[in-house]
């Protein structure tokens, strides 16, 4: 499906083509839009009524979210071909918050940490340096290494005390779908090995069918349209706990985007200053309030779209356009996203358990940029990634600690963020530097 560019670079291509990119561009990121809300509803005992909410207000918001990004003007909006989805990262302490606290703490989290990251967005751009390559790899190996667990537990059957746990249709479902994305993934030629995660939820799905394992209700119940209702789930409350937490996960997000908007402005021509990152970070920000409000989540640009960029030649904004007007249009047809919800457990779990490990190896990629022939440099990465995985399979080492401080503290990810940036301004106080090496090999001093 993929169009060659016949134009010069930047210029617009005809509607016919732009469509069809949208469409492109809608598949490669749908399975990375949906899983969250599966996710996070299924771990929250949501009914099928409120995951088909759930799903569908989600999709309507990744479009509209990506609109945000889209509409430059002197406020928001980077003005790069983007998409915007759910932040994966964001999973494992929304299910934590909404199952210690309750639903509505949920949102209030996110609509503050997502306010903080507006009036922040000027200054992050400007501090940007305090994130070095050491530190961001870190955390990032640290949220798939820590997401990993949730996929498997999916995998099994989505809960360790059910009966069926373990059965061996889950297991088979499960492991056929990872077989599924391997072979689309590794014998897949183009686009098919990019939306790989995609034909196999529903390979995988049409296998459990067959299997008694899909119940259609919850499509057959749907409606087949409506519109988005502010506060679905309640209204939002405040916890100062959650906040932080969330705020934590929203910098580490900030921090991913802008390594895409980089990526994206090199493909493009474009050069990104601060001006233009404070933009895009409000962009999202403004996307996260919405999302509260709208009883979804937080969201964040997606990179897997920007390999569709370079690979269609298409370099405007025209097909994310068009790819965000669909979004918004399948979010309010409830049938759609009703559809998702017959996704077995397994199955999701056979995918995410790929896609937890794939963020975990993106994370040790951006770590082989970083010399760790120096020492500090090993101590800052050995320390926080233990500290991490070590809150992540005992939580209640803080038990002992205040309600608000535990809650922060029995993360791995806020405790790898906090660990990884502290200890590199202390271990280095004198210039936030990481030694990164060369494609030749050789290492050059970096400042970050």
């Amino acid at each position: 499906m993929s169009i060659n560019n016949r134009e010069s670079q930047n210029n617009l291509v005809d509607n016919y083509h732009s469509a069809l990119l949208g469409i492109q561009h809608l598949l490669a990121m749908y399975s990375g839009a949906v899983l969250v809300p599966l996710l996070i509803g299924g771990a929250l005992k949501f009914s099928a009524a409120q995951m088909t909410y759930l799903i569908s207000i989600d999709i309507f918001m990744c479009g509209l979210a990506t609109f945000l990004q889209l509409f430059t003007n002197r406020i928001f909006g980077i003005g790069l071909p983007v998409i915007l989805g759910c932040a994966i990262q964001a999973v494992a302490p929304l299910e934590m918050i909404g199952q210690n606290f309750s639903i509505g703490t949920m949102y209030g989290a996110i609509i503050a940490s997502a306010v903080f990251v507006f009036l922040i967005a000027g200054l992050f751009a400007k501090i940007r340096k305090f994130f070095p390559p050491l530190v961001t790899g870190t955390v990032i190996t640290v949220i798939g290494l820590t997401l990993i667990p949730i996929g498997f537990v999916n995998l099994g059957g989505g809960s360790a005390t059910a009966k069926s746990f373990g059965s061996g249709n889950n297991l088979i479902v499960g492991l056929f779908t990872i077989l599924v994305v391997l072979v689309c993934s590794v014998y897949g030629r183009g686009f098919i090995s990019r939306i790989a995660v995609l034909i196999g939820l529903l390979l995988g799905t049409i296998l459990a069918s067959l299997m008694g394992m899909v119940s259609f209700k919850a499509v057959v119940d749907a409606s087949w349209f409506h519109f988005p209702q502010p506060f679905y789930f309640g209204t939002p409350r405040f916890d100062v706990s959650s906040i932080l937490t969330m705020i934590a996960i929203s910098l580490v997000s900030l921090v991913e985007s802008t390594g895409v908007f980089f990526a994206l402005g090199d493909i493009t021509k474009k050069p990104i200053g601060e001006k233009d990152l404070k933009k895009g970070y409000r962009a999202e920000a403004l996307a996260g309030i919405l999302g509260g409000i709208f009883n979804t989540f937080p969201y964040t640009t997606f990179s897997q779209n920007v390999s569709l960029v370079q690979l269609s030649g298409i370099k405007s904004r025209q097909p994310i356009y068009y790819a965000a007007g669909f979004l918004m249009l399948l979010g309010l047809l409830p049938k759609i996203g009703a559809l998702a919800t017959i996704i077995p457990t397994p199955v999701i779990g056979g995918a995410t358990v790929i896609m937890f490990g794939m963020i975990a190896i993106q994370g040790i990629r951006i770590l082989e940029k970083v010399d760790f022939s120096n020492n500090k440099n090993i101590l800052v990465a050995a320390i926080s990634i233990g500290a991490g995985l070590g809150v992540s399979v005992e939580p209640n080492i803080f038990q002992s600690l205040p309600e608000t401080v535990r809650l922060i503290f029995s993360n791995g990810v806020v405790i790898a963020s906090l660990c990884a940036v502290l200890l590199n301004l202390i271990i280095q106080p004198d210039r936030v530097t990481n030694k990164i090496k060369n494609p030749a090999g050789s290492v050059k001093q970096q400042e970050n």
